[in-house]
């Protein structure tokens, strides 16, 4: 018979519970002990523990005072004759896993202090604070004042004018290991685009159907919001940990590239504010990248190269192009393009990993005067985005495609073809033997009921730094699919069930007390 122990339980464990060092046996899935009585716990969301009983119900109309309370003192250890002792109750529960360190007891105090209603406060918040790459600064102070909240002793690391990152650290006693949550602030769109319609495309908070609606909440300022809020539930716990927590909200992340014209701030990303962060002292000795994979393990990711590739032609006016036509720089770049495309193909099939391809994307072309129509272009260029697997330097790859480049400068010598990379992210790797990945294990099965699923991943992350540094980095985050027309969205109950997570990793990985 099960029922749900809310105050009575609480009073008899505050009495003395501190005192016995024995842990309950969980026996599910039996309604009578042969000894009398057991426990059966579910650990529901609330936190609340349900208890069922053999002979008959502890806690009822039938059992009152000094009856009642002896019961509670046989079941929990207390004084308790040897002989009526169950040697059962000294083993650990079936349902905790035993890759986890923490007390079961501590597990759930844990849990029942994350506050769904500030998450969700939290989120919208941090969405109506518009932050596209080059204008996180506003996004940086909200995070300094969060972090100071929760009372993290901060660190301000101004970029340049207009961008910084921002650290908070939860300093520990000094005899254990430092874990950081790295999250980036800038997001993956600017909320102005005309052609993004979608209400998650927008720098403003909607909760609709159980989900957050903004931008930045999937990539990646939900799991700035998971981080801080994690911390907050372990204080509330009452936690005290050996090693430090470290919570850097970082500018300048974003997928882009100063090029050409295209110079300032705003096209300063690709792990900038990462590098700074690092170059300048934070070196904890490992580091969780809360993107949004789902819920999953990302091992692995993909690296990523920039090539472009550009040819010459002549410049003249319409009226005096005839019988020049294929000195035109637009058509000797679609000669080029097959070429092109047959290594692109073969290098996705070459350097496939993990069960991905190595994607190559044709990123971009330019030619020509759309204003000035009557010449002809004089140059055309076309952008590569090469995915690149963990396994295969950098220098590789780049060889590979040079020399298709090289081939082609044999076979037209007069066309100016000219060959650059100009964005060259290595992929990033971590045994899944690491300590990190069994503690995300432990932690996402004592909430989720099973074990997270493993995934290699084509997009970069700042893994790709920190690992440079010795720094053992996994991406593991929230999101719920990928966007859809609507634009960026989080389930609420992902959120807190992340949340809940986290901060089981840093209490197992950091030593808690």
């Amino acid at each position: 018979m099960a029922i749900q122990v809310n105050r009575r339980i609480r009073f008899a464990t505050e009495l003395e519970h501190a005192r016995t060092k024995r842990r309950m046996r969980i026996k599910p899935g039996r309604e009578r002990s042969e000894r009398g009585w057991f426990w059966q716990s579910s650990r529901e969301s609330t936190g609340r523990v349900a208890v069922a009983c053999g002979w008959k119900t502890i806690f009822g109309s039938r059992m009152r005072g000094i009856r009642n309370f002896a019961r509670i003192r046989m079941i929990l250890g207390w004084r308790v004759p040897p002989a009526k002792r169950d040697k059962d109750l000294t083993t650990p529960a079936t349902n905790v896993n035993p890759t986890s360190s923490l007390d079961p007891r501590l597990i759930d105090k844990i849990l029942a202090a994350v506050r769904e209603v500030e998450i969700i406060a939290m989120a919208c918040e941090v969405i109506n604070i518009q932050s596209p790459t080059g204008e996180e600064l506003q996004m940086a102070e909200y995070m300094r004042g969060a972090f100071q909240q929760v009372g993290l002793n901060v660190t301000w690391q101004e970029l340049e004018e207009g961008r910084a990152n921002v650290v908070g650290r939860w300093t520990g006693t000094g005899d254990g290991k430092n874990l950081m949550f790295n999250g980036h602030m800038d997001t993956s769109n600017t909320g102005r685009e005309e052609f993004l319609t979608g209400i998650g495309y927008k720098p403003h908070a909607v909760v609709k159907d159980g989900a957050i609606y903004g931008l930045g909440i999937y990539n990646m300022k939900g799991a700035l919001v998971c981080y801080t809020q994690a911390l907050k539930a372990l204080q509330r716990a009452g936690v005290k940990l050996k090693g430090d927590v470290i919570i850097a909200a970082v500018a300048g992340e974003i997928e882009k590239t100063q090029w050409g014209e295209y110079q300032g701030r705003e096209y300063r990303g690709y792990g900038y504010g990462t590098h700074y962060l690092v170059n300048h002292g934070v070196l904890p000795d490992m580091c969780i990248l809360g993107e949004p994979t789902d819920m999953h393990v990302v091992l692995e990711h993909f690296g990523s190269m920039w090539v472009r590739i550009s040819c010459t032609g002549i410049y003249v006016h319409t009226a005096f192009c005839e019988g020049r036509e294929e000195m035109n720089s637009i058509r000797r770049m679609h000669k080029l393009m097959e070429t092109i495309m047959q290594w692109s193909a073969a290098w996705e099939t070459k350097a496939a990993h993990g069960g991905k391809k190595a994607v190559v994307n044709l990123g971009g072309i330019r030619g020509g005067h759309a204003w000035r129509a009557s010449r002809t272009p004089e140059k055309t260029d076309v952008f590569l985005d090469v995915r690149v697997p963990p396994t295969i330097p950098m220098s590789e790859a780049r060889r590979d495609i040079q020399a298709v480049f090289l081939d082609l400068e044999k076979k037209h010598p007069d066309w100016g073809l000219e060959f650059e990379t100009y964005v060259s992210v290595p992929g990033a790797r971590v045994s899944q033997e690491h300590p990190m990945i069994r503690a995300i294990d432990a932690s996402h099965e004592r909430v989720m009921g099973q074990r997270p699923e493993r995934e290699v991943v084509t997009w970069c992350s700042d893994a790709s730094v920190l690992s440079r540094y010795g720094i053992e980095t996994v991406n593991y985050g929230p999101s719920s699919g990928p966007r859809d027309a609507e634009g960026e969205k989080v389930h609420i109950k992902t959120l807190v069930d992340i949340t809940k997570i986290y901060a089981l990793i840093a209490a197992e990985l950091c030593g808690a007390q």
